[in-house]
């Protein structure tokens, strides 16, 4: 019979009926008991019984002798609980009775700090203290002109610079990581006052002197090695894929040809496990020995005064972007969003997509940095004009996060 049939039949029954008593039973709902504990006592709590009863669920006498504490949720509970003001009600004296007010406001720690969720630090040794901070609005969307684009020359530039600071400060600390790949020292800006005595200034600033790049283990890519990395490429796509990453390791090892792509591709080949069986620290090493590599092509570079960066630009922004990967997800090292965020941040404002989509992620969930959804909006529109677009993100076109 349905809940309606039932009050039907109530309002037609009286309360001579032989069903009526049957009928409230089975309408009447289950009886309940509140009660309010903690881990040694427990106490019940009545309803009002009459209007002008003001004991509205006033807590009686418990109505049993303290229970044992129970020990299935320790990770709930602080390392002293004697002190709960129920205990002390009671008489109640678990060892810890002579506790002071201060030893009970510790005791009572935020949740999050009795699991170890505490918040992520807001610095990270893969970041620089010193790390130039670049205000990425002051070029604004709008009308290309000269000046604008001046601006964002030269604003790459500081771009770059970042990326070769944030590959040295890796290199540093990754260098004890390592176990088998010896990582090529980077160059400092100060090691390159005596590189450019042949003019690396004016309209010429291309002509860098690779002989003394060699010789402070720089990597300059050739006709053979670019062959090889094709082949390589080659047989990864028709499915040969431990050839392929034979062909990667020999290439990208230090010993021998040391290239920053090859290095890379080695790396992401270790990662996944692409012909060969996963190994995500060395995958770190060779990833952080890309990253030296093409920053002391970099550095040259720049300070040869090249506008649109060396020849290994590329290869130094998708190293930045899978070492971001790493930080990211703990692969091969401790999660770092910090270091994450940095990472995907600089290789996003030298025009890498995927670091643009990130970079704009880590904005809108506060992962390593403060949310901010006008920085967010800004990577995400930045990634939909270079050619990536995400579905569902028409939030970002509205007005308020317009560039201002």
């Amino acid at each position: 019979m349905g809940l309606r049939d039932l009050i039907k039949k109530k309002d037609r029954l009286g309360e001579g009926d032989a069903a009526y008593s049957e009928t409230l039973n089975r309408l009447a709902g289950p009886e309940f008991t509140f009660i309010r504990s903690d881990t040694n006592t427990h106490e019940i709590i009545y309803p009002p019984s009459h209007p002008k009863n003001d004991r509205y669920l006033s807590a009686h006498e418990p109505a049993s002798t303290p229970s044992k504490s129970r020990r299935s949720l320790d990770v709930f509970r602080p390392r002293s609980r004697g002190n709960s003001l129920l205990s002390a009600a009671s008489g109640d004296s678990d060892g810890d009775s002579s506790t002071n007010g201060s030893a009970t406001k510790k005791d009572h720690r935020r949740l999050s700090h009795r699991l170890g969720l505490s918040r992520h630090p807001k610095t990270s040794e893969f970041v620089p203290n010193d790390l130039p901070q670049i205000n990425v609005t002051s070029t604004a969307d709008g009308p290309p002109t000269a000046e604008t684009k001046e601006a964002k020359e030269v604003q790459e530039q500081q771009w770059e610079k970042r990326a070769t600071i944030l590959a040295s400060t890796n290199e540093e600390r990754q260098r004890s990581r390592s176990r088998s790949v010896s990582v090529t020292p980077s160059i400092s800006y100060t090691d390159l006052d005596g590189l450019n005595n042949g003019g690396g200034g004016g309209g010429g600033g291309s002509a860098i002197d690779t002989s003394s790049l060699k010789a402070l283990g720089g990597v300059v890519s050739s006709k053979e090695i670019d062959q090889d990395i094709q082949e390589a490429i080659r047989l990864h796509e028709e499915g040969d894929l431990e050839r392929s990453t034979q062909l990667f390791g020999r290439l990208a090892d230090p010993d021998g040809a040391n290239n920053p792509l090859s290095q890379v591709l080695y790396g992401l080949a270790l990662r996944h496990g692409w012909g060969c069986e996963p190994d995500v620290e060395r995958a770190l090493t060779y990833l952080s020995a890309a990253a030296s590599n093409a920053a002391s092509v970099e550095t040259l570079a720049l300070k040869a005064g090249v506008k649109k960066g060396g020849a290994a630009k590329g290869e130094l922004v998708l190293a930045i972007f899978e070492l971001a990967n790493c930080f990211r997800h703990g692969w091969g090292i401790a999660k770092d969003p910090v270091a994450a965020k940095q990472y995907y941040e600089t290789a996003a404002n030298l025009g890498d997509t995927d670091a643009m989509n990130e970079a704009a992620w880590c904005y809108l969930e506060g992962f390593g940095c403060k949310k901010d959804k006008f920085q967010a909006a800004r990577y995400y529109r930045l990634a939909e004009t270079s050619g990536s677009k995400t579905l569902g993100n028409t939030w970002i076109w509205k007005e308020k996060y317009n560039p201002k």
